[in-house]
């Protein structure tokens, strides 16, 4: 059986067991990802920490979801 590979999970190696693994890709990948500014709309929204979104373009930060920038909620 071949197994596919684990994109950024990779960097744990032989560690962890591939479903622990298969679950962190889960969050991980939507929360890499470049999402759209509710202020510009522009795809350069990317994550700052724990809930707090920056566009790259306008500089606007706000506030959303841990791992997505979801419905606005607040500027900071």
């Amino acid at each position: 059986m071949k197994l596919k590979k684990l994109a950024s999970a990779g960097r744990f190696g032989a560690r962890y067991g591939r479903r622990i693994k298969q679950r962190l890709l889960t969050s991980e990948i939507p929360q890499r990802a470049k999402h759209k500014c509710p202020y510009c709309m522009k795809k350069n929204v990317r994550r700052v920490s724990t809930g707090i979104w920056q566009c790259r373009s306008c500089e606007v930060k706000f506030t959303g979801k841990a791992y997505t920038p979801g419905e606005q909620k607040a500027v900071i």
